[in-house]
């Protein structure tokens, strides 16, 4: 039996390694490596509309030239290149985005108005919540139909945040405020609150809008003072229409001593009545408040349910009814009166006639 011995590569020299089959692998293409290393949806947006231009070139070769200018007419920076027509794609789909953002949110809006039994507060509240949850998904929205990969922003997120924490921290104060004023009714819309101007006296203005940072108070003089929510949620609010829009006003009066009080009684009584604005029920009343210096104190209390419309033109009116009445019957209204009593003195007596020869002197020089 003959036995063949192969050579060895020691035997031969060779230092190179036998050679040893292995399965091919499989290698992906360059482009999907690509898009498996970064799968932004960026590559979508590029191949939209490098679709759309091809389309438009098959339909039209004019219109396809024309476009290929616009994509011709780029910015590069590097790897980065901006051109025409994607300032265009990105326009129209930020156009598209923000119609169907508005028409959604003017739908909504209406349903709501047409088809629940909320009253105005309860409309006004979902409107805004409405408004908060289609503009922030037509965000999200707008930023994946742009292609633009949010974990790239991992990076800076926690600068951002914080960043825009400390600097909308008012705003969103204000604006979970507002809900929340909305949400418990204790300020809405219509309802007549003290305000201070700007010398600080204190005067009254309606409430016509509770806005996302603040609230729209108008007084009689048409003047709009612009109150943040989170000040009327955390500090003390007058607000005369809470519970019931009537008011009760307060009106100080005088007589004379020597008048007769149950004919001034009704007199103020008929005067308050004769005022248009004045409430029939709860009626008015009279009350003894003090005897002053000068007169006897009386207050009228009078009850009115439009406190928007003004108080002092009512005070005014029921004032100037009562000057009348007041005069057609005699009943005097004082004015303050000082008696001066002088104790007999030599000096007072001297100074008197010093005085009087002062001026019998100057009257006669005035003649000469």
């Amino acid at each position: 039996m003959t036995v063949t011995t192969l050579p060895t590569p020691a035997d031969t020299g060779d230092e190179t390694e036998p050679a040893i089959d292995q399965a091919p692998v499989d290698e992906a293409p360059v482009e999907q490596a690509w898009s498996l290393a970064d799968p932004a949806p960026a590559a979508d947006s590029v191949a939209a509309s490098e679709d759309i231009r091809e389309r438009v070139s098959a339909q039209s070769e004019i219109a396809g030239d024309f476009l290929n200018t616009l994509d011709a007419l780029a910015i590069s920076v590097g790897d980065f290149r901006l051109s025409v027509w994607d300032v265009l794609v990105v326009l129209a789909i930020l156009a598209f985005v923000l119609t169907v953002a508005w028409l959604t949110t003017r739908s909504l809006n209406w349903l709501l108005r047409r088809f629940t039994g909320f009253d105005d507060t309860q409309q006004l509240l979902g409107r805004k919540i409405l408004t908060i949850v289609v503009w922030g998904m037509a965000f999200f929205i707008g930023i994946d139909l742009l292609g633009v990969d949010l974990t790239a922003l991992a990076v800076f997120s926690g600068a951002f945040g914080l960043a825009i924490g400390f600097g909308l921290q008012k705003t969103f104060g204000n604006l979970i405020a507002g809900i929340i004023l909305l949400m418990d009714k204790s300020i809405k819309p219509g309802d007549v609150i003290a305000v201070a101007d700007m010398t600080g006296k204190e005067t009254f203005g309606q409430i016509r809008k509770i806005g996302v940072r603040a609230v729209s108070v108008t007084t009689r003089d048409q003047r709009e003072y612009l109150i943040p929510n989170e000040n009327l949620m955390i500090n003390q609010v007058e607000n005369w229409s809470y519970s019931s829009k009537n008011v009760r006003m307060q009106i100080p009066v005088g007589v004379s001593y020597g008048a007769d009080m149950k004919k001034a009684e009704e007199l103020m009584l008929e005067a308050a009545k004769d005022a248009p604005r004045v409430l029939k029920t709860p009626p008015p009343t009279v009350w003894m408040s003090e005897y002053g210096d000068s007169s006897v104190n009386f207050v009228i209390h009078t009850w009115i349910q439009d406190p928007e419309e003004g108080v002092g033109n009512v005070r005014s009116a029921v004032l100037k009814r009562l000057w009348w009445l007041f005069k057609e019957h005699d009943i005097e209204i004082p004015f303050p009166q000082r008696d001066i009593n002088l104790r007999d003195s030599e000096q007072f007596e001297r100074l008197i006639e010093a005085l009087a020869q002062r001026q019998a002197a100057d009257g006669t020089s005035g003649k000469g």
